[in-house]
């Protein structure tokens, strides 16, 4: 049977990400953006990109460390730990109790390896994306409808600089993916992400590419 969807928001307080986003997501109504701070979204779960140590020392990271107080990085790298042996590859997240009220939960998912690292340069932010959304059909497996509403920020397009726009078209190809396909597993979702690399990398910045994931066999919905 069918999901229900998955109401998702794109909040962010950089301008130019807003503007990026309208543009790359213009054919799907459906998605919310607005500049804006993430904490201020009422959702069932915040996404957010962080380092493969899921240490939340900067950017969104850090804001929600502040605003959920410092024990859901513990939470995050206990996850992380107990899931991965404490090295959460890029193209991975977990998703793990905020402890509070909104968000119920706080998906983690790596644009980086280490702490302020650049990666404008890579598919991180694809990666990352598709990543968030299978850590959502997996809770949702789990407890089903236990994640109706989620919200992501610009990822990778402050402390990774990615240039707005691409970190949208990324978003993008991450958001249609996970729209079209579920995977069995991070290591498949990768597989389908990056035996791919050479027609995002080809793509020009303006230029949204779609992911087929019916070259690895992925499950379809």
């Amino acid at each position: 049977m069918q999901s229900p969807p998955v109401r998702v928001v794109l909040a962010d307080l950089n301008a130019d990400v807003v503007e990026a986003w309208r543009a790359a997501f213009a054919d799907t109504p459906e998605i919310e953006i607005r500049q804006g701070s993430i904490l201020d979204e009422k959702v069932d779960a915040w996404v957010n990109p962080t380092n493969s140590r899921g240490r939340m020392d900067g950017g969104a990271d850090a804001a929600i460390k502040r605003h959920l107080g410092a024990g859901i990085q513990l939470r995050v790298q206990r996850a992380i730990r107990d899931g991965f042996a404490g090295n959460l590859p890029v193209g991975s997240a977990v998703c793990v109790p905020s402890g509070a009220v909104n968000p119920k939960f706080l998906i983690p998912t790596p644009t980086m390896e280490g702490s302020s690292q650049n990666v404008s340069e890579t598919l991180n932010v694809a990666l990352a994306c598709a990543a968030a959304f299978q850590a959502i059909h997996q809770q949702n497996r789990k407890a089903p409808g236990s994640i109706e509403s989620v919200a992501l920020v610009g990822m990778g397009a402050r402390t990774g600089r990615v240039p707005a726009r691409v970190c949208a078209n990324l978003m993008w190809t991450g958001y249609t993916l996970y729209n079209d396909y579920r995977f069995e597993d991070y290591d498949e979702l990768r597989g389908t992400i990056t035996a791919q690399l050479h027609d995002i990398e080809a793509a020009p910045a303006t230029e949204r590419v779609r992911i087929d994931p019916t070259r690895r066999g992925a499950a379809g919905r």
